[in-house]
Parts: structure tokens; sequence; C-alpha cells
């Protein structure tokens, strides 16, 4: 099995990525027998619901030691010790230490994840990340921007803090638009085989306004995600406020920009145009305002 590979930003190192449930995920994509049961496992809510509601139940605590354990969990920044967490979801939605994320300058990340960016996309032509083929255009629902946009996919891990934020100042015109599909897993081992699952999974979409023009944040449900809550009130945010949380299952987290906007990162650039995606941090600077 070709393992799942990622850059550490902090090391520069290539490293694989320790998959939650590696097994079953594989057995569901890369078997004839698994992809027969997608309309079971993906086609509706029942399953990630039923899967929520007992981790959201005092029984799953002791699955809490378990996740803690696994390497890239970085359980000791949590706001609480291990123990002290009384369900699963309690923390997989977890806050952090307080300084644990210190707020870089310019342009940072929403959420923990790993990172991959697609630079001038048009809104109807498909673009490839990590496998993933489908147009913003139907990603968005018809409400992409027309013209050519900067997209930054962060894709978060189980072993990820699980709530994400604004990536910089903005103002919001409210909620998101709710958009209903499947809770396809976002794992690159499912992208690879189903390539059309960020236009299918249920989206939550929010445009925003900053001082570079209106962007877009899209929330992407995945399996086993319970619930996507978003926290934020008001209209105005600060750069690194908390948006919203996921609940148990790997999420991902979309931001769609005005191409050009924002100068990403070098090494960002470099290991997306290598396919690579790069571990990033909430709150962690990952370009500059044009």
């Amino acid at each position: 099995m070709t393992p799942v590979e990622y850059v550490d930003r902090r090391t520069g190192e290539r490293v694989a990525e320790t998959v939650m449930g590696d097994r079953a995920l594989r057995f569901a994509y890369e078997t004839l027998l698994g992809r027969t049961l997608w309309p079971v496992l993906f086609g509706s809510r029942v399953i990630s619901a039923v899967m929520g509601r007992r981790y959201d139940s005092p029984k799953s605590k002791g699955d809490v030691a378990k996740l803690a354990a696994m390497p890239g969990c970085l359980a000791d920044e949590a706001e609480k010790p291990v123990g002290e967490y009384a369900t699963f979801n309690e923390f997989f939605t977890r806050r952090l230490k307080q300084g644990a994320r210190p707020l870089g300058d310019g342009f940072v990340s929403p959420a923990d994840g790993r990172l991959s960016l697609f630079l001038g996309a048009d809104p109807d032509a498909e673009f490839p990340v990590k496998g993933a083929r489908r147009a913003l255009r139907e990603i968005m629902a018809g409400d992409a921007p027309d013209g050519q946009s900067d997209v930054a996919i962060v894709r978060l891990a189980p072993v990820d803090y699980h709530r994400f934020h604004f990536p910089c100042d903005c103002e919001v015109g409210g909620a998101p638009a709710v958009i209903p599909g499947k809770y396809h897993s976002v794992n690159p081992i499912a992208v690879a085989r189903h390539p059309g699952l960020y236009a299918e999974n249920e989206r939550q979409v929010l445009k925003c306004r900053a001082k570079f023009g209106d962007f877009w944040m899209v929330d992407v449900g995945a399996f086993g995600v319970g619930t996507i809550v978003q926290t934020y009130a008001g209209t105005k945010h600060e750069k690194g406020s908390e948006k919203g949380y996921f609940k148990f299952g790997g999420s991902t987290v979309m931001m769609v920009l005005p191409a050009g906007a924002v100068k990403f990162d070098e090494d960002l650039v470099r290991n997306s145009a290598a396919g690579l995606e790069t571990r990033v941090f909430c709150r962690e600077r990952i370009g500059a305002f044009a």
C-alpha cells in the first residue's frame, strides 16, 4: 500500500500520514465490494449521525486516549488534560491552551491541516488538487466568482485540532449557505477513487469581504462528521477569531480568493506544484497581502 505523504512545514521533511481507519478506508474505496456499498455508507447522513451520537456519548470516553496517542495529535496543547474530557467529541472539538497558536502576520491558515494550493482557477474549468477534479462553479453550487481565483484547501485529519478560524480581518453578511450532499471521506485515499467529492459532499459556503475584496470560505463535511457547527456571531471578525468547528471526522476548509490578492508563501506554492500537501497550523502565516 502506497502511504499518504505530506511535507511537515516545521522541518521540511516528507512524512507518512497516520490514517485513522486506514484499513476500512481502503476497503471502502479500493475494493469492488466496498464501492458497491457507497450508497449505504456515504449517500446520506444516517451513518455519520449514528457515529456522531456514539461519540457524544460517555461510552466513547475510552476512545479519547487512543486518539490522543496517535502521531501528530499534539494532545499536550489541549486546553485540559486528556483524562478530563468526558466524551470523544468533547476532546475532538477541544480548544487549545492560550498561546498554542500564535497569530502570524499577513494572511493566515484557518485551521490545522494539510494545505494544497491551486492558483488561477477558472470557475468552469476542472482543477486537480490531490486527484479531485471539479470546477468551482460546481463546488460552490453556482455562486463561484467570475474570473480567475486562487484556491487554498486545508484538509483536516482526525488527529488535528478541529476548530477553524477567519484568515484575515473581514465582514460577513450572515449565515453560510448550506448545500446538502453526501458524506464521503476527504482523505486522499478517497479522493483518488472518487475525485468529485468536493462538489458532492455537504458544504457550507460563506461570502466574506476583506480589504482586498470578496472571498469565500467553504466548509466541507465528510464521513463521520455528524455536524458542522458555526460559532461566529455578528458581521465583523478579526483575523484568527474562531468561525466554527467540525465534530468527528476528517474535514476540509476551502478558501476562494481573487487571483493574486494574496501572495502565498513560496514553500506552499512549490510543494503544491509538486503534488504535495504541506502541514500547516491554525493562525500561522501562509501568505502576504499583495
